[in-house]
């Protein structure tokens, strides 16, 4: 299905139901991944800006190595490094990337922010090369908008 047509009524219900910031993340990989059969693997980082570190936190999928990742290193440490959204269509061809899987063709990360503080980031990889539209991106940057709150 396309994101183009979704709203975020089904995350403004995850978000006002009063549990602990880790069960809404976790809550919001589930519902990504159930929807989205391109989402092979979506996942949280948590940003630790004082020493420039991501530590995995609530994902569904596979299980990573990668729990501890620097900022600038792979696709995700440049996001937290660039603070922008990267969107990486076939990530055989990165220099730093960090496989998580032989599996990923694609990845995108999405900063998350708090009044203007880098705090977490959403990843989301793929077995599809070019798995990730224009539309998605705008999706994912409106989720991560609203999720800045928790942090």
């Amino acid at each position: 299905m396309d994101l183009a047509g979704k709203d975020l009524l089904w995350l403004e219900h995850i978000l006002d139901s009063n549990r602990k910031r880790d069960e809404i993340l976790k809550q919001v990989c589930e519902y990504l991944a159930n929807e989205n059969a391109h989402f092979d693997w979506v996942g949280f980082y948590i940003a630790h800006s004082s020493v420039k570190e991501l530590d995995l936190g609530p994902f569904v999928g596979a299980p990573t190595e990668h729990v501890r990742i620097p900022f600038g290193r792979g696709v995700c440490g440049r996001a937290a490094e660039s603070l922008t959204t990267i969107l990486v269509q076939d990530v055989s061809g990165e220099a730093n990337y960090l496989a998580c899987s032989l599996d990923v063709k694609s990845e995108i990360v999405v900063p998350v922010f708090n009044n203007g503080r880098f705090v977490a980031e959403l990843d989301i990889d793929s077995h599809k090369k070019y798995a990730f539209t224009d539309l998605d991106r705008q999706y994912l940057e409106a989720i991560c908008r609203k999720i800045g709150g928790l942090f």
